[in-house]
């Protein structure tokens, strides 16, 4: 199913590979808004990857389903009388249309609003209108069920992908992955706030993505918000002690970073100790994260206050309070898709208060969100000119001046100040997966652990 084939012809290896050279850090500015790309990336990154679809407290009961997408495949997350979670495109075997067009709910069988067929929640055709008096009894509805993806989850996390051949979601995900999502579980149980926030910026998904590695940009594009008092950059950046984590196949970890010294002081803490500190810190303070969130997230994770990226698309921010997909829409539009976990045992009014400074934060009325949508729509914007599409992207921060740790469970990180790491890390695996024909051709060919100096 991704093999490119649609448009590989417009896109070689070579010409692929020579779009961003890790060497000096210049990105090609057509991979924003060149459609041949943007088709290409549907293919072998989006049909290819592991694609979060939704978390376990978003389908409780059969019949539950969740639409998501694959890239620009909408698909129907259910879970069935069986308890298995299904991921079915959402398209009609008879003339395509849409089977369900409920962003969620409930339902015993999904049924075609344009000629009837009938859906097992399982994805089996189950009723044809007129399937002896018109059909003639020739119709084999074993073979009409809907098109399924492949499903595996992580900690309650569902995901999904269209290739037959992708690696297991486990070892897909990597130490990093699994990191970023232990993020979320780091206090406790979690389920999802109900209503995802949506909006769509002028952007190409990557420019969405890429930011969140960028802790550059904190004190100048989000001034206004300090000036307001919503945010103490002073307080949060951390310039001098950013922490990177790399992992396989373009996931990584970028931001402020718990020095091992410090950590080592929080260790020795009691969980009650670790609470009481994190009350008393001023508001909007990373909390102390709890000594079982070492189990989930290893020593050296535990350390990590950044942003994780799970290539391709799944940003995890403020802490693991929200998670938020980049869906592509076009080599020059992104929807943004924001989920805010909860604590499952807090009170109201401490969910209510942990909503609200998502709300302001991130999503349609963050004020974080329109700066940083401002700034990526003119960058986008700038790629299609004639002219300025020649220029490139200089993405040399650090370059030559990051030195590679390996932790004792094989982590790789770097510690230091602020610098375009993550960045390099996601461009080259970008290359790597959209100049691969197929998985094995990916795993033959991608880049090995980083090591020594980058």
């Amino acid at each position: 199913m991704a093999d490119g084939g649609q448009v590989a012809h417009a896109w070689d290896r070579q010409r692929i590979l020579s779009l961003f050279d890790p060497g000096s850090g210049v990105l090609d500015r057509r991979v924003m808004s060149d459609e041949a790309i943007y088709q290409l990336e549907l293919e072998r990154i989006f049909a290819r990857g592991w694609n979060f679809m939704c978390h376990e407290s978003q389908l409780k009961n059969p019949g539950d389903y969740f639409i998501s997408y694959i890239g620009e495949d909408q698909v129907i997350v259910v879970r069935d009388e069986e308890g298995r979670v299904n991921v079915l495109l959402n398209t009609c075997r008879h003339r395509g249309n849409a089977l369900c067009r409920a962003e969620q709910g409930r339902a015993k069988s999904f049924v075609c609003s344009y000629h009837g067929w009938n859906y097992a929640l399982d994805g089996r055709l189950i009723g044809v209108p007129g399937q002896t008096a018109y059909y003639h009894g020739d119709i084999d509805r074993s073979r009409l069920g809907l098109a399924k993806a492949r499903v595996d989850s992580h900690l309650g996390f569902h995901f999904a992908t269209l290739d037959q051949e992708a690696p297991p979601l486990h070892d897909y995900l990597g130490d990093v992955g699994r990191i970023g999502l232990g993020m979320v579980c780091a206090y406790g149980d979690v389920e999802v706030a109900a209503g995802i926030q949506k909006n769509v910026i002028d952007c190409n998904w990557k420019v969405a993505v890429d930011n969140l590695f960028d802790w550059y940009h904190v004190a100048y594009s989000h001034a206004s918000a300090s000036t307001a008092g919503f945010l103490d950059i002073a307080r949060i950046l951390h310039p001098k002690n950013q922490m990177v984590m790399l992992g396989e196949y373009g996931h990584a970890i970028g931001g402020p970073g718990i020095p091992e010294d410090m950590q080592a002081q929080i260790d020795r803490l009691t969980d009650d100790e670790r609470e009481a500190m994190s009350r008393a810190a001023p508001p909007n303070s990373p909390r102390i994260r709890p000594r079982k969130a070492t189990e989930l997230m290893g020593p050296v994770g535990v350390r990590s206050q950044g942003h994780p990226n799970l290539f391709p698309n799944l940003w995890i921010t403020l802490g693991g309070l929200q998670m938020c997909l980049r869906l592509p829409r076009g080599p020059s539009k992104t929807e943004l898709w924001w989920f805010t976990f909860l604590p499952k045992d807090a009170p109201p009014e401490v969910k209510r208060t942990m909503m609200g400074l998502a709300n302001h934060a991130f999503g349609p009325a963050g004020l974080l969100e329109q700066d940083d949508g401002e700034n990526w729509s003119q960058s986008t914007r700038a790629t299609r000119g004639v002219a300025s599409r020649k220029l490139g992207q200089q993405i040399s921060m650090g370059l030559g001046h990051g030195e590679v740790t390996v932790g004792a469970a094989g982590e790789r990180f770097i510690e230091g100040p602020i610098s375009e790491q993550g960045q390099r890390l996601l461009y080259r695996a970008w290359t790597e997966w959209m100049a691969a024909s197929d998985w094995a051709d990916l795993k033959r060919n991608h880049a090995p652990p980083p090591a020594g100096m980058l």
